[in-house]
């Protein structure tokens, strides 16, 4: 562990349980940021695929219809 991290790691230390447990959350949620980007970017994707839809610019397919040609492609 480096000196600098030692040091961080010590001031965490002596904070509240309520400033460690926000300090936590916060490490944590840093770790997640490109997965909350791209969450949000399939979520624009679904609104727009919707609203595409919705205007009648894209054409839907019965489930089965779309599975059966997914089997035929695996073989």
């Amino acid at each position: 562990m480096s000196a600098s991290l030692k040091q961080i790691e010590e001031q965490a230390k002596a904070l509240s349980a309520d400033e460690r447990a926000m300090l936590a959350e916060t490490m944590l949620e840093s770790l997640y940021e490109p997965v909350a980007e791209v969450e949000a970017a399939w979520a624009n994707e679904i609104d727009r695929r919707v609203a595409a839809f919705d205007r009648g610019e894209i054409d839907a397919f019965p489930a089965e219809d779309v599975f059966a040609e997914a089997h035929r492609l695996s073989r």
